[in-house]
C-alpha cells in the first residue's frame, strides 16, 4: 500500500449494537473498494476482521480490526481506515481504544431491530468525544424494515441532528435503489454496489418533501447570507448545500442518515462518497497533549513536517503474530530504523519495520505521516496508552478512557503444571486489553480475574486454552467475611504438658468482649496484679492473640471487634515459656470466642445504577431481593436514572448479566466498600456449615 498524505486519510469507526452488521459493513467496503475480491461472511467465518479463533466460533467481533482501504473519489485517491469495533458491552475497552484514534464514526443501525441499546451508547460516545457521524441503516432487503419508521425514532431519540440524505425504492417490497435527498435524483441499482438514474416514485414524494425541507432549513442556518436567501424563496445550488451540509457534520450538527445492504453491497458507493466529502481529514482539526517539558498545553495541527509525535492506542500480543504496537502520528513523520522516545517511560525505542495492519495480515511501509495509522513490532516498554516523541520536544496524550472493571470470579489452574502458563498468558492478555486485571486474595486464599463482564471473562479462559494450551477454571469467588463476638465472657487457657525434661506451662484468665471498633482485630490489654503472671510473658500472650484472630473458629474468616484482657493466670519458674503462654492464650481465644455470641460480618457495597426511567421500576425490585436497602434516585440527562442503594456483596455476584438482561444492556453500575454489617442467621448458619463441609473434606 502506498503513503498517502495526511489531507487524504479519513480515520472512521464503526460503531453500534451487537449484531448490527458492523462486520459486514467493513467487508462491504473492502470488497467494492477492491481489498478484497470475495466477500466473507460472519456466518461462515472468513471475514478479514474477525480473523480470531474466539471470534470465529462465537460469531461476533471480540477485538477491534483495523481495515484500511483505497478508494478512488471525485478529487483523488484516499485512504480510509475502518476501524471495525465489537458492540457486545463486555468488550467496551476495545472500542475506547478505537474511539480514541478515530476522527469520525458510522453507527451500523440494522432497519428491522431499529434503536438498540448498542445505538444510544454509540451516540453517547461520539457526543463524548465531539466525533462527527453518520448512521448506515443495515438490512434494507428485509422485506419488514421501515425505514421511514427507523428514521421517526432516530428523530425522536437523537433530536432534530438526524437528516436522512436517502429515501429507499422499493418494488414489489424488494430494496431496488434510493432516492438522494440531497440532489433529488433517483438511482435504481444494476449490480451489486453499482447503481444507474431513474425516476423518482410518486410514493416517495410526500417524504422526501419532508427530509428536503429539513435539510435545506439546516444549510440556511449556516450563515446569515444562506438564511436570507432560504426566506427570499431562492434555490440553494448543489455545491451551495454539500457545502454547508460538510460544514454541519463537521461540527457535528447534521447526523446524514444513509442506506444499504451489506451482504448484498448495496449502498457503499454513497457512504464512501459521503466518508471522502463530509468526514474530516486530521489535519482539518488539532490534536491536543501536554508538553512533558513544561507542563504546559500543547496544541498542534497534524502536520507531516514537525518533530513527530504519536499516541498508542492498542496492543496486540498474539503468539503467532507477535507483539504490536498500533499508534497514530499526530505530528511528524515515523520512519522505519529510527529511534523513538516513550514519553511516559522516559525511555528510548528502536524501530525497525512500519506495517499497516489489515485484520491478521501486516503490510510493510516505509513511513507513517501524521494522521495515519499503523504498527511498530517488538517494542521492549511501551503500552498502550503510552505517547511517542522524539527526545527533546516530549508531548504527552490522553490515553484511552477505559471503564472499571466490577464483574471478577476466583481463578485457578486446572492442572499444578499450567500455574505458569498461565500466568504468563495472563500478562499478556492484560497487555491488550486494559480492562483485563487480576489481584490476589490471600485472606480468602484464591486469585481474582477482574473484567467488565462474565462473558469477557469466558473468552479468557477459552483463549487460554486455544493459544497456550492451558485449562484455567473460573469458580465463584469466596467473600471477605469477618467474624466477632456479641458479649463479655471470662475464660481460662491452661497449657500443661510434660516430657523429659523441662515441661510446658502456662496459664492465663482473660476477658473477651466487643470493641466496638471493626476496623482493628484486637484491643489487648493486662491487668495482672501481684506477678501471677511476669511481664516478659506478656507479649507471648497478645501475639496468641493476634495469630488467633486470623483465623476465627466459627467459621475460619478473620475476627474483627475484639477486646482481649489478661487479668490473671499462673506460671511455673521452671517449665513455662513464651511459647507456652502464647499456647495457653490461643486456648482462651477459642473457648471464650465461642461462648460469647459469635456472629458473622458480611461486606456492605455502596452501589450506584444508571439506567433510562423505564427500568427503575424492575431495578430497585431487584435490589430488595437481594437484601438491598435503596438510599434514592437522582434523575441524570437523557432520560436516565442513578439509583443508589447498599447491599451485600456477595449478593452483587452475576448481577452484571441480570442488569444487562433488565435493561436490555443499558444499565451500567459501580460500587465501593463501605463497612461491615451483621450476616442474617439463616446465611450465617449455612456459611458455618459449608466452612465445616470444607474442612471435613481436608
Amino acid at each position: 500500500m502506498k503513503v498517502y498524505d495526511t489531507g487524504s486519510i479519513r480515520n472512521v469507526i464503526l460503531l453500534g449494537h451487537g449484531g448490527a452488521g458492523k462486520t459486514t459493513v467493513a467487508e462491504a467496503l473492502a470488497y467494492v473498494t477492491g481489498t478484497i475480491q470475495r466477500m466473507g461472511t460472519v456466518p461462515d467465518g472468513n471475514t478479514i476482521s474477525d480473523y480470531e479463533k474466539e471470534e470465529k466460533r462465537r460469531k461476533f467481533s471480540i477485538s477491534t480490526s483495523l481495515i484500511p482501504i483505497e478508494y478512488k473519489g471525485e478529487k483523488g485517491e484516499y485512504k480510509i481506515n475502518v476501524l471495525d469495533s465489537p458492540g457486545y458491552f463486555d468488550f467496551v475497552g476495545e472500542v475506547e481504544e478505537a474511539v480514541s484514534a478515530a476522527d469520525a464514526a458510522v453507527i451500523v443501525v440494522n432497519c428491522k431491530a431499529g434503536i438498540e441499546p448498542g445505538t444510544v451508547k454509540a451516540w453517547e460516545l461520539c457526543e463524548r468525544e465531539k466525533l462527527p457521524r453518520l448512521f448506515f441503516v443495515t438490512n434494507m432487503d428485509d422485506d419488514h424494515a421501515s425505514f421511514r419508521q427507523l428514521v421517526l425514532d432516530l428523530e425522536k431519540r437523537f433530536g432534530r441532528s438526524v437528516a436522512p440524505f436517502q429515501l429507499p425504492i422499493r418494488e414489489n417490497e424488494k430494496f431496488v435503489g434510493f432516492v438522494n435527498v440531497v440532489k433529488m435524483a433517483g438511482r435504481r441499482f444494476t449490480k451489486k454496489n453499482e447503481y444507474e438514474a431513474c425516476d423518482i416514485p410518486d410514493y416517495v414524494q410526500k417524504n422526501l418533501g419532508i427530509a428536503r425541507s429539513a435539510l435545506l432549513e439546516a444549510v440556511a442556518e449556516t450563515s446569515d447570507e444562506y438564511m436570507e436567501k432560504y426566506f427570499s424563496g431562492e434555490e440553494f445550488t448543489i455545491e451551495e448545500i454539500q457545502n454547508a451540509l460538510k460544514e454541519n457534520v463537521r461540527t457535528c450538527s447534521i447526523a446524514p442518515v444513509l442506506m444499504g445492504s451489506g451482504i448484498h453491497a448495496q449502498g457503499f458507493n454513497v457512504l464512501l462518497q459521503i466518508i471522502e466529502k463530509y468526514f474530516p481529514a486530521p489535519n482539518e482539526s488539532e490534536t491536543v497533549g501536554v508538553d512533558a517539558s513544561s507542563g504546559e498545553h500543547f496544541s498542534a495541527k497534524f502536520n507531516p513536517e514537525a518533530s513527530l509525535s504519536a499516541k498508542v492506542f492498542k496492543t496486540i500480543v498474539d503468539p503467532f503474530m507477535g507483539k504490536y504496537s498500533l499508534m497514530k502520528i499526530c505530528t511528524g513523520t515515523l520512519r522505519q530504523s529510527s529511534e523513538i522516545y516513550n514519553v511516559n517511560r522516559e525511555s528510548m525505542e528502536k524501530v525497525g519495520k512500519l506495517y499497516i495492519l489489515r485484520g491478521s495480515e501486516a503490510i510493510e511501509v516505509p513511513e507513517l505521516p501524521a494522521g495515519d495509522i499503523g504498527a511498530v513490532a517488538k517494542l521492549s516498554v511501551t503500552e498502550t496508552g503510552d505517547s511517542i516523541a522524539v527526545r527533546n520536544a516530549p508531548v504527552l496524550y490522553h490515553g484511552p478512557h477505559f471503564p472499571t472493571p466490577y464483574t471478577y470470579m476466583a481463578y485457578r489452574a486446572e492442572n499444578k503444571a499450567d500455574e505458569d502458563k498461565i500466568s504468563t498468558a495472563l500478562s499478556r492478555m492484560m497487555e491488550e486489553d486494559r480492562t483485563l486485571r487480576t489481584a490476589p486474595d490471600p485472606e480468602n486464599r484464591q486469585a481474582l480475574l477482574y473484567g467488565i463482564g462474565e462473558q469477557q471473562l469466558e473468552v479468557v479462559q477459552s483463549k487460554i486454552r486455544e493459544r497456550y494450551n492451558a485449562a484455567l477454571l473460573l469458580e465463584k469467588p469466596r467473600f471477605a467475611y469477618r467474624e466477632t463476638i456479641k458479649k463479655t465472657v471470662k475464660v481460662q487457657g491452661r497449657y500443661k504438658k510434660q516430657s523429659g525434661g523441662h515441661g510446658q506451662y502456662g496459664d492465663v484468665i482473660m476477658e473477651f468482649s466487643p470493641s466496638g471498633d471493626n476496623e482493628k482485630a484486637y484491643v489487648f490489654e493486662e491487668k495482672v496484679f501481684g506477678g501471677s503472671v511476669p511481664k516478659n510473658y506478656f507479649p507471648a500472650v497478645e501475639k496468641g492473640i493476634q495469630e488467633s484472630c486470623k483465623k476465627g473458629p466459627l467459621a475460619g474468616y478473620p475476627v474483627v471487634g475484639l477486646k482481649a484482657v489478661l487479668l490473671d493466670g499462673s506460671y511455673h519458674p521452671v517449665d513455662s515459656s513464651e511459647q507456652a503462654f502464647k499456647t495457653a492464650a490461643s486456648l482462651a481465644f477459642k473457648d471464650g470466642f465461642l461462648q460469647a455470641q459469635p456472629v458473622l460480618l458480611e461486606p456492605i457495597v455502596s452501589l450506584k445504577v444508571t439506567v433510562p426511567d423505564s427500568n427503575t421500576g424492575d431495578i430497585m425490585g431487584d435490589l430488595t431481593k437481594r437484601r438491598g436497602r435503596v438510599l434514592g434516585m437522582n434523575a441524570l440527562h437523557g432520560g436516565k436514572q442513578c439509583i443508589e442503594a447498599e447491599l451485600p456483596m456477595s449478593n452483587l455476584y452475576g448481577y452484571n448479566t441480570d442488569l444487562r438482561s433488565m435493561t436490555g444492556g443499558s444499565g451500567i453500575y459501580e460500587y465501593e466498600f463501605v463497612r461491615y454489617e451483621q450476616t442474617p442467621g439463616d446465611i450465617q448458619n449455612q456459611l458455618v456449615a459449608e466452612a465445616e463441609e470444607a474442612k471435613a473434606q481436608e
